[in-house]
């Protein structure tokens, strides 16, 4: 298989993740209140763990080399203004898709990233696939019941409407490999922007609804997701 079908391959199998999620959301059935209270913080605080792990194995090591000290500083805390600047934005205009921006303002800039990594043949490519989508699987999942509560969108369309945004990823993957690959320091701003509004989103909106009143066990969703991400970069590395 040739590099940019590989790219094409690992961003469209992550885009899947969220269809997927949300598909698993629209067919959840718990009939005990408690379990499937659990359950739905669990896959929360998973989701956050992943994220955590992309930051911290993929994002943020595989760009400082690209960029002094001063610039990844400055596109770090830009990610995070952003993502905040968007939340904002959301909030006054009443929308309550908080979780679905964030899904797809994290999701494109990594499978740029992705692709110009598989362009200059780092090794990280196939490690930042597989925790995308880890990651959009549970956030699939929680921007399904977000939409669902919030809108009279019925199920089946939502499904489709994340079925659809999947295919955003082998575009964006494409274009980093063809057009990036040969900037290596704007693909590496472009994964400290994506690394600080990931960061921004976990402590902004996963970790406060990953807790339960008197609930232990969702917070351990966090340690297996970013466990993963430990198990997939050391698979590699």
């Amino acid at each position: 298989m040739d590099n940019w079908q590989a790219v094409v391959v690992l961003t469209l199998m992550a885009g899947m993740a969220m269809p997927v999620g949300a598909w698993a959301a629209w067919k959840e059935r718990i009939d005990i209140p408690w379990l499937e209270s659990e359950l739905r913080h669990g896959i929360i605080a998973f989701g956050g763990g992943a994220l955590l792990s992309a930051v911290a194995l993929v994002l943020v090591p595989d760009s400082l080399p690209d960029l002094s000290l001063g610039s990844a500083a400055a596109w770090f805390l830009a990610g995070g203004i952003a993502f905040m600047a968007l939340d904002v934005m959301l909030a006054r205009s009443g929308s309550s898709a908080s979780q679905l921006a964030a899904m797809l303002a994290d999701f494109v800039p990594e499978a740029l990233a992705l692709g110009a990594a598989f362009a200059y043949g780092s090794s990280g490519g196939m490690l930042l696939a597989g925790l995308m989508a880890l990651q959009n699987l549970p956030e699939g999942f929680n921007a399904y019941h977000e939409l669902r509560q919030s809108t009279a969108y019925s199920a089946r369309r939502l499904v489709g409407m994340f079925f659809t945004m999947a295919w955003l990823g082998p575009l964006a993957g494409l274009g980093g490999f063809w057009w990036l690959a040969d900037y290596p320091s704007v693909v590496a701003a472009i994964m400290l922007f994506a690394a600080g509004g990931i960061l921004y989103s976990v402590f902004q909106d996963l970790a406060p609804q990953a807790r339960l009143e008197r609930h232990w066990g969702p917070p351990l969703g966090a340690v297996l997701g970013f466990a993963l991400g430990i198990m997939g970069h050391m698979l590699i590395h």
